[in-house]
């Protein structure tokens, strides 16, 4: 089973068609993303239907990634975005409006006019050859407008983005259209239209409540199919923290029954009033179920526009950054001296989080701003129901603070807890879009992520690397997992041929922190010799100044442009200071297989 972001994307290489992301663009590969927090392979985001060409020498195809545009290879979990076909700071408020929608004259209903089609087209950096891209393809998903020159659109539906551009429904005129900020983790992008003639006679949505179970839901956008606005009804089925494909993250979801298909992504959700009441963007793909759409809520979107005002760009949702167990056992609770039927047990704490600082490991967390949090890790939500304990958190910006309510050693006491975006060992996705890299003497040398693992495919990467990708932490920030992703051939590097995606652990005996560490270290070398150690004590040494002389006719062979990232040509700074050494390996005491994915262990 998968779950597909709504940006469904319509697959031309494969000869099954499968619903991802929703846009709706021409075939293009595209690799899933695993989520550390859910191993459910079942949500995907329904890829966007593309028009990407395609090429007889494409690379292996890579896991499915949480989301983006059209993906030529299915994605490894199950959610997918279904809502992309491929082919002067103002306040945003939430306004309510009471209009009562005529099903029969819902093709006269005004609130259809504020949804868009977007055209995108993409360029999406080439992780095993970070110094190019990857030939570029369109795509197609939806849209709809907030107000304030602003649209609202799935993340996945513009990433890698080139162009943008946004036709009205009724036109036959497209608009150029700037991207302000795109949320990874909530699935959102936030569009401009400069043209004034775009806006003419325009009403925005307005937004709704977050609606209950049973409650009708119409869901509108472009998707695969036709050229005109599509409109599709059902209900609420279920209100939860859901799985957000794109984004490997959890918040909280709407689960509907309405049909959400490639090109979807982006569109609204409307309830009876005429209220925008989400923003679709993933299914469930699965042979045993039907029917399962998947709608950011209001709350979300408005935690989205809320953090750009205050910031001027979107920072991210924050975490807890622990790992926690439920406590349903009555001896496991007598134990840890809890008396009463609530609290979640804290295994493990992030080094880069502030509860490093704060909680311990065998912490009971009873309360969370002086709401309980029961034992199966829920908290009370509205009338009669209860949600998972992150919920809580999500509802949080980047630097706010959180009292905890914690149980240590049969003690109540209260602490304070600043929350802040979780810190990746290896990233999910790369900022800026462009992979670093670092060429020696043909040895080709990248940090490990999310998108290269899999455009490489998990068989080539290895499994010792794979897990250290999957349940290692990050023990400061911008610490990365530096590889040897591939030796170009040459009289220097004889007997190196055949290397490829190994971890580098030192270089001339001091252990390498990141990339631009390595670049430092190889730049200031007075040495003789380059020394690369590698896992298993395999070792790789080149002459220095041969090395040096000989780089440009390497890259002129191999027609690269540089030896390094832009990035890398700025001056280093040691995130940890000049004198301080790193005391562990990478991928000590690694997160166990017990840990993620299990009902009874879930991280905050």
């Amino acid at each position: 089973m998968a779950i597909a972001v709504a940006n469904c994307c319509f697959s031309v290489l494969n000869s099954s068609v499968k619903l991802r992301c929703s846009i709706s663009s021409q075939p293009r590969l595209a690799p899933p993303h695993a989520s550390i927090v859910s191993n459910n392979k079942n949500f995907k985001t329904p890829s966007p239907s593309t028009s990407k060409p395609t090429t007889a020498d494409k690379k292996l195809p890579r896991r499915s990634k949480d989301g983006g545009g059209d993906n030529e290879h299915s994605k490894s979990s199950a959610f997918k975005s279904s809502g992309v076909q491929r082919k002067d700071k103002k306040e945003f408020r939430l306004s309510f409006k009471e209009q009562q929608i005529d099903a029969t004259n819902l093709q006269d209903a005004a609130f259809l006019n504020a949804v868009v089609k977007v055209y995108c087209t993409h360029t999406a950096p080439d992780y095993s050859l970070p110094w190019q891209k990857q030939r570029q393809y369109t795509s197609t998903g939806s849209a709809f407008m907030i107000g304030e020159g602003k649209l609202l659109t799935n993340a996945h539906c513009v990433e890698h983005y080139t162009q943008v551009k946004v036709k009205r429904r009724g036109d036959d005129t497209k608009y150029l259209a700037k991207v302000l900020a795109r949320g990874v983790d909530c699935d959102i992008a936030l569009l401009s239209v400069e043209s004034e003639e775009f806006w003419k006679g325009a009403e925005p949505l307005q937004f709704g409540h977050l609606p209950r179970l049973q409650d009708a839901v119409t869901v509108v956008g472009y998707p695969l199919g036709g050229d005109t606005i599509s409109v599709t009804k059902g209900v609420v089925s279920r209100i939860e923290v859901t799985s957000y494909a794109h984004g490997s993250s959890e918040l909280l979801g709407i689960q509907i029954d309405a049909a959400i298909n490639p090109g979807n992504s982006g569109g609204p959700a409307f309830n009876d009033q005429g209220e925008c009441i989400g923003v679709a963007f993933q299914v469930y793909r699965s042979e045993e179920v039907e029917n399962i759409g998947y709608v950011i809520p209001t709350t979300v979107v408005s935690h989205f526009l809320d953090d750009y005002e205050r910031h001027g760009k979107y920072t991210g949702f924050p975490c807890l950054g622990v790992l926690l167990q439920k406590l349903e056992n009555p001896a496991l609770r007598a134990c840890l001296k809890v008396q009463s039927n609530e609290g979640v047990l804290v295994r493990r704490i992030e080094p880069t989080s502030d509860a490093y600082n704060v909680l311990k490991e065998g912490d009971v967390i009873v309360s969370f701003d002086d709401l309980n949090v029961g034992c199966e890790g829920t908290v009370p939500f509205r009338s009669n129901e209860r949600i998972a304990f992150r919920y809580l958190i999500s509802q949080k910006f980047a630097g706010d603070v959180a009292e905890l309510g914690i149980i240590r050693a049969g003690s109540f006491m209260k602490v304070k807890v600043v929350l802040n975006p979780r810190v990746h060992l290896v990233p999910y996705h790369i900022d800026g879009g462009q992979p670093s890299y670092l060429i020696i003497a043909g040895l080709v040398f990248t940090p490990l992520s999310e998108p290269l693992i899999e455009e490489e495919c998990e068989d080539t990467i290895g499994l010792k690397l794979l897990a250290k990708a999957r349940y290692s932490l990050a023990r400061f920030k911008e610490e990365q997992i530096v590889i040897l992703s591939q030796v170009l051939a040459n009289e220097l590097n004889i007997g190196y041929e055949d290397m490829g995606n190994q971890q580098v652990l030192k270089f001339n005996g001091t252990r390498i922190k990141n990339i631009h560490h390595l670049a430092h270290l190889v730049d200031s070398c007075k040495d003789k010799y380059l020394v690369f150690e590698f896992e298993d004590n395999y070792f790789a040494v080149l002459e220095r100044e041969t090395a040096t002389s000989a780089s440009t006719c390497i890259l002129k062979d191999y027609g690269i442009p540089s030896e390094r990232s832009s990035d890398l040509l700025e001056p280093y700074m040691d995130p940890l200071g000049e004198n301080q050494a790193i005391e562990q390996d990478y991928g000590d005491s690694p997160v166990s297989n017990l840990e993620i994915g299990v009902d009874g262990l879930l991280w905050a």
